[in-house]
């Protein structure tokens, strides 16, 4: 099933539920993937992801003009898109990961680092957030 079937049902079901909350941030989710599709892209993957890191981004905004509640109703609705992602890779997948695309694309130094983070983040394929691969990334090559 598309994870914009799913949303679609899930709608539905938060609806009958009467979760007010629920069904209005699975709504703008569905509406920027249908968006996505108008516009020619499959990758729905892209779309949750980018819909995540804003609603991310905003708590952080919303936590640092000391508005915790508005930061618990954007990090919710981002814990929400993160249950139709795939799992994180635990630390120790992702080390090894890192580990191989810096063999891999043969980066020596910190200025090699493009090419490295090129082959892990195509590899990584969304499964952890670009921050955390850029660090280990870093740390391989200046360690």
């Amino acid at each position: 099933m598309a994870i914009a079937d799913e949303l679609k049902a899930d709608v539905q079901a938060a609806m009958r539920a009467g979760e007010k909350e629920t069904v209005g941030a699975l709504r703008l989710v569905l509406s920027e993937l249908q968006k996505a599709a108008k516009e020619g892209s499959e990758d729905e993957l892209a779309v949750l992801r980018r819909e995540r890191k804003r609603r991310l981004e905003a708590a952080g905004a919303y936590r640092d003009a000391g508005r915790d509640d508005l930061a618990d109703g954007e990090e919710s609705e981002a814990t929400l898109i993160g249950k139709y992602m795939p799992a994180e890779l635990s630390e120790e997948e992702l080390q090894g990961i890192v580990t191989q695309a810096v063999s891999e694309s043969g980066a020596k130094t910190v200025k090699d680092m493009g090419m490295a983070m090129k082959q892990a983040m195509a590899t990584v394929d969304g499964r952890a957030d670009g921050k955390r691969v850029s660090n280990l990334v870093k740390a391989a090559l200046s360690g």
